[in-house]
C-alpha cells in the first residue's frame, strides 16, 4: 500500500557532497578532513564521523552534548559511512566514528584505527520511496521490476547500497519473487548514490521513479510530500549502527562521553524520535 508523508530533506548538495552538516570541516586537496582549529584556547573541539542517514538526529545530540559540556563545540561530518572510512584511514584527525553498518566500520578497525570496542547504538530498515506524482504508479514492492520503473540504490559499499542489495538476494531465494524478480529490479537501477540521502534527494526531485532508503530518512517531518510502500517484512533488513572512539581521539574520555550520551535513555529517545529503532 503506498502512504502519504511530509519529509525534510537536504536537496542537491547531497547528490555531490559528503552530507549536511552544522559545521563545515575544511578538506585537504586528497580528500582527507583538516583537524579542527578554534580561535580560543579554552574551546574544545569533538569532532564526529557520521553517517549520512544520521544527520537530524546527531544534529540535535551535538546540540545536547554542547550544554551538558559548557566550552566543548561538536564538529559533525555527515557522509557515506565507506567515504568517511576512507577520510579515517587516510589520516584525518576526528574523535568518534557512527557507521551506518559493520563493513565500513570493521575497515577502520582492521587498520587499528579505534580505541577500545565498538557498540551497537540503534537499528534501522529500509523503506520504498516515490515521488508525490508516483509517475511509474508504483503501489507495491513487486512494482519495481515493472519494465521501465527508474530506481535508484546507494553504491555497493556504502550501508544503504548493501542493505537494498541484500533485500533482492532475499528476493531473488523466496517463492513470492524468484531470481528472475532480483534481475528484472537490478536492470531498472539507473543510478547509484554516493549516500542514502542523494538517493532521497533524487526521488524527491523527480529524477527516478522508486529509491530504496532507511526507515528513518522518510520520518523526518518538513515542507516535501513523497509517498512510501513497504518492503515485505520476510524480506527486509535490520540495519545495526556501530559506534567506536577512534585512536585519533584528542581526548579519549570526551569522546566516551558523547557516545554515552548516545547510548542513554535520552540520546535514545533522540533517535527513536527520527525513526530509528532504539536498542532496547
Amino acid at each position: 500500500m503506498v502512504r502519504k508523508l511530509i519529509l525534510l530533506i537536504c536537496l542537491l548538495p547531497l547528490i555531490v557532497a559528503a552530507g549536511c552538516s552544522t559545521s563545515t570541516l575544511p578538506l585537504h586537496e586528497n580528500g582527507t578532513v583538516e583537524p579542527p582549529r578554534h580561535p580560543n584556547s579554552n574551546q574544545s573541539v569533538l569532532t564526529v564521523m557520521t553517517a549520512a542517514s544520521l544527520t537530524e538526529a546527531f544534529t540535535e545530540l551535538g546540540g545536547l552534548f554542547e550544554v551538558e559540556n559548557p566550552g566543548v563545540e561538536v564538529m559533525f561530518n555527515f557522509a557515506g559511512s565507506q567515504q568517511l572510512a576512507q577520510q579515517i584511514l587516510s589520516g584525518a584527525q576526528a574523535d568518534v566514528f557512527a557507521s551506518a553498518g559493520d563493513r565500513p566500520m570493521d575497515n577502520v578497525i582492521g587498520e587499528g584505527a579505534i580505541l577500545g570496542e565498538t557498540r551497537i547504538f540503534t537499528y534501522n530498515q529500509m523503506i520504498i520511496v516515490l515521488p508525490s506524482d508516483n509517475p511509474a504508479g508504483i503501489i507495491s514492492f513487486a512494482d519495481l521490476a515493472v519494465p521501465g520503473v527508474k530506481l535508484v540504490i546507494a553504491a555497493s559499499g556504502v550501508p544503504a547500497g548493501d542493505y537494498a542489495l541484500q533485500v533482492l538476494d532475499k528476493a531473488a531465494e523466496s517463492s513470492d519473487f524468484g531470481p528472475a524478480f532480483r534481475e528484472a529490479v537490478l536492470a531498472n537501477i539507473v543510478s547509484y548514490e554516493v549516500n542514502v540521502r542523494a538517493v532521497l534527494t533524487k526521488v524527491a526531485i523527480g529524477e527516478a521513479d522508486a529509491g530504496i532508503v532507511y526507515t528513518s530518512d522518510v520520518s523526518i517531518l518538513g515542507n516535501q510530500e513523497l509517498n512510501t510502500v513497504d518492503i515485505p517484512e520476510d524480506l527486509n533488513i535490520t540495519a545495526a549502527y556501530p559506534i567506536a572512539v577512534l585512536s585519533s581521539a584528542s581526548d579519549p574520555q570526551l569522546a566516551e562521553a558523547f557516545i554515552q550520551l548516545v547510548l542513554s535513555p535520552v540520546g535514545q529517545e533522540v533517535l527513536e524520535k527520527f525513526g530509528f529503532i532504539p536498542i532496547e
